[in-house]
């Protein structure tokens, strides 16, 4: 009788030292899950690491409390997908992984190897992308719908687009960090501006961006595109005229949160340059030798005619090129306007895509040509691209708002 309880009391002690050993390795707990000190030290690890930040007991001091809010959202996002019945497939994870080897210009399996080099737990950053592929899915199949722009807002910003022709335009990076309620206002501050300190120290804007980021950009490390000053909200806007290429901003304080703001490069709206414009382009061309008779010029006039009738897309004109004109023909997939020679250049120019030119003098003969791509950074964007630009915005601000309903709504104990 007194050994059974010897060993009772042996078993209680036992699992109370395992509670207290479980407790103390606990950060936080997000409504039924637990978010561990290991968690927070593997993302640690692999915030300093990815971004280029020093890793310093200071910096990680600094961080910590940003990396524990980031795996907070990322169990609420993931326990919204679960509810939602959302899934990410092995293959879209491993396409992304696929990607990060491709941007950082990695051969093809040879990110596994740098994760093991550096210390980078592979767990953790697959749980990062996890989290954020699910949570685009949740935001797109719950919110897209709500998303409406009228022909009146594009016509609005065509039309105050139209008036900036000629003024800079700028190609923007951002890193963008919410306040959630003004308790928290100080703190993020004050990471904005240890992020700036490290950013100016060596540390890539672009991976910061990715890891630290709370705006859709952090995807493609805050790359927003070619934008105006009026194309942002005013206080961003005004920051931006003061900038210079290269240069990046002071945190700037809105009422969602604070802002960094970086200038890649910069152009004049609507004054495109041949050096600017890149070209994909197909050419079927008929040899016409300098000593041809007039006849067989007029056959290689009839054979080009025929192609530039005929031609309703590149593929057909590759199809063209391969069966009637073989050796002076060519698919050029990348070509800058200012390469082309200035008679051909002019007329290449005035093309639509997909749209056959008439025929006209190319590389010792006559031939055809139709432009498949045409990248234009200094033209006005389209229609569809502006009413694409607005219902991105619109659904960002949207999917912050659903965000927060879910912290608003969720039991979290963040543990000492």
């Amino acid at each position: 009788m007194f050994m059974r309880w010897i060993v009772a009391l042996f078993l209680i002690a036992t699992c109370a030292a395992a509670a207290i050993g479980q407790e103390t390795r606990i950060a936080a707990v997000v409504n039924d899950e637990v978010v561990s000190h290991d968690d927070v030290t593997a993302r640690l690890v692999l915030v300093m690491r990815s971004s280029g930040m020093q890793d310093t007991p200071e910096n990680r001091k600094r961080i910590e409390p940003r990396v524990l809010r980031q795996l907070i959202d990322e169990r609420l996002q993931m326990q919204e997908a679960k509810r939602l019945n959302v899934t990410i497939p092995k293959d879209q994870i491993d396409a992304a992984l696929a990607q990060i080897e491709q941007r950082n210009n990695m051969p093809k399996g040879a990110l596994d190897k740098y994760l093991e080099q550096t210390g980078i737990s592979r767990a953790s950053l697959v749980d990062q992308i996890t989290a954020s592929l699910a949570w685009e899915k949740v935001v797109t199949n719950r919110l897209v719908q709500d998303v409406t722009i009228s022909d009146e807002q594009v016509k609005e910003s065509m039309e105050r687009l139209k008036t900036e022709v000629g003024k800079p335009e700028n190609r923007v990076a951002e890193i963008f960090l919410a306040i959630d309620n003004p308790s928290q206002a100080d703190d993020v501050k004050r990471l904005a501006d240890r992020l700036i300190e490290q950013i100016r120290g060596g540390a890539n804007f672009s991976a910061v961006a990715q890891q630290f980021s709370q705006s859709p950009s952090a995807a493609v490390g805050g790359d927003i595109g070619w934008v105006t000053p009026s194309e942002l909200s005013p206080l961003l806007g005004e920051a931006l005229q003061k900038m210079n290429p290269g240069e990046m901003s002071y945190p700037i304080r809105t009422t969602a949160g604070y802002y960094l703001l970086y200038v890649m490069d910069r152009q004049t709206l609507g004054d495109s340059s041949p050096e600017q414009i890149h070209l994909s382009l197909v050419e079927v061309v008929f040899p016409v030798a300098p000593n041809a008779t007039p006849e067989e010029r007029q056959h290689a006039q009839a054979q080009a005619l025929e192609v530039s009738d005929g031609a309703k897309s590149c593929a057909d004109m590759a199809k063209f090129g391969q069966e009637r004109a073989p050796q002076l023909s060519r698919q050029v997939p990348d070509i800058r306007a200012s390469d082309l020679p200035a008679e051909e250049r002019q007329q290449v120019l005035a093309l639509k895509p997909s749209e056959a030119s008439k025929p006209l003098p190319l590389h010792d003969g006559l031939g055809v040509v139709m432009v498949c791509q045409r990248q234009d950074p200094a033209s006005l964007p389209t229609a569809d691209q502006i009413r694409e630009n607005l219902g991105r915005q619109r659904l960002d601000a949207l999917a912050r708002r659903y965000l927060s309903d879910l912290r608003r709504g969720a039991y979290v104990d963040i543990r000492g």
